[in-house]
């Protein structure tokens, strides 16, 4: 497996897919001006600065060290907490919740606003579950603050 994903205490990885050749592929295109892939969403650039993994690696486009990870879970047992970042812990703790849902990992440059999906894999006990009951949030449109 590749480097990029090592988990404390995770022993359900399985379907691991690695984007490295489409990263190889994206980075020549780049490099001979045909895209431009350093265009991180704002959302995506404000979610690696709070919530980003500083890793070992440099930046690929600017060579600073300026690279982290991000990891979303995504899987219709989470329900309306699919889609959210999540920290090694969080995952290992998961893993043994919910039967199945999948992980991305994205590489985010705080410095040049690269970023590439590094990684994706499914975590779970393979044991199904009905999604958590929806629980209102602040999120919601019929919230009323009083």
């Amino acid at each position: 497996m590749n480097s990029l994903v090592i988990l404390c205490d995770v022993n359900s990885i399985r379907a691991y897919v690695d984007y490295t050749l489409d990263k190889r592929a994206t980075l020549l295109a780049l490099f001979r001006g045909k895209v431009d892939a350093c265009d991180a969403d704002p959302y995506l650039l404000k979610a690696a600065k709070f919530h980003g993994v500083r890793v070992e690696r440099a930046c690929p486009v600017c060579k600073k060290r300026s690279l982290v990870e991000l990891r979303y879970t995504f899987g219709d047992q989470l329900g309306q907490y699919s889609g959210r970042i999540k920290s090694d812990k969080e995952l290992a703790e998961m893993e043994k919740e919910f039967g199945e849902f999948r992980v991305y990992v994205v590489e985010v440059c705080r410095g040049c606003s690269w970023n590439h999906l590094c990684a994706s894999f499914l975590l779970g006990d393979g044991i199904v579950r009905k999604a958590p009951r929806r629980q209102r949030t602040l999120e919601d449109e019929d919230w009323v603050t009083r």
